[in-house]
């Protein structure tokens, strides 16, 4: 009886786990497993544009983009590389970092005066010549005396190239070489008297010795006259032959 008891009390024990076994292993089941999901592919980086930083540390907020135009602007600003620099300066306004936004605005500036000042790869003395009347035009009349004597230098006979030296010359206060470089360019082509007259940067001269007698010649009655006055007398003719003059 005991014997008995004894072993068909091991044997509900061992029914009894393995119910509780085959229940866990059903309630295991029942449960549908979590998807995986798969991991995103990166971005492709796109042509141009500079990688962008990471954000703060400290977990606070930033504006990366913003950030990484200006780290691309420096880039190209160092690389000398001003015209690509100031769109990217540009772009770098825009965000809600104000100390970014003030300092591209400060390079934008320095792109603008660097772009004016970039050098001029010149070579014919047409070259010359058309950046030597952009000169005049912006009043930087030495600059445009430089460039204009250098067109000269390869085409001593070209009379545009003379009369635009002389109106430099003129409107820079050297009217004794605007002179000389007028005439020529008069010898080398006589309608440049007529559009002399007619030029307004003339006019200040166009009736004063010399340049009266070389724009206007009817006028001048005396042609022994003496070109530059330094204070002595015209040279004075007898209007009456075999008389005495007063």
């Amino acid at each position: 009886m005991c014997g008995g008891g004894v072993a068909g009390m091991s044997d509900r024990k061992q029914n009894g786990a393995d119910q509780k076994i085959e229940t866990r292993m059903k309630s295991s089941a029942s449960k549908p497993a979590k998807p995986i999901s798969p991991e995103r592919p990166a971005s492709p980086p796109v042509a141009g544009a500079a990688p962008l930083p990471d954000g703060p540390a400290d977990g606070g907020t930033s504006a990366p983009s913003q950030r990484g135009s200006f780290e691309a602007a420096m880039k190209l600003f160092h690389a000398r590389k001003l015209r690509e620099a100031r769109e990217w300066f540009v772009a770098a306004l825009e965000g809600p970092e104000r100390d970014v936004a003030q300092r591209s605005q400060l390079h934008i500036a320095m792109c603008d005066r660097r772009l004016e000042q970039a050098p001029v790869n010149l070579r014919s003395a047409e070259d010359y010549y058309n950046y030597g009347v952009a000169l005049i035009n912006t009043h930087k009349l030495g600059e445009a005396r430089v460039q204009l004597e250098k067109a000269l230098e390869i085409s001593p006979g070209a009379e545009h190239i003379h009369y635009a030296l002389a109106l430099a010359q003129a409107l820079g206060g050297d009217p004794i070489n605007a002179y000389a470089n007028l005439k020529r360019a008069i010898e080398l082509e006589p309608r440049n008297r007529l559009i002399a007259r007619q030029d307004a940067d003339f006019a200040p001269l166009a009736n004063q010795p010399p340049f009266d007698s070389l724009l206007f010649p009817e006028r001048n009655a005396w042609p022994e006259k003496n070109p530059w006055p330094d204070g002595h007398a015209w040279p004075e003719r007898n209007p009456w032959p075999g008389k005495k003059a007063w």
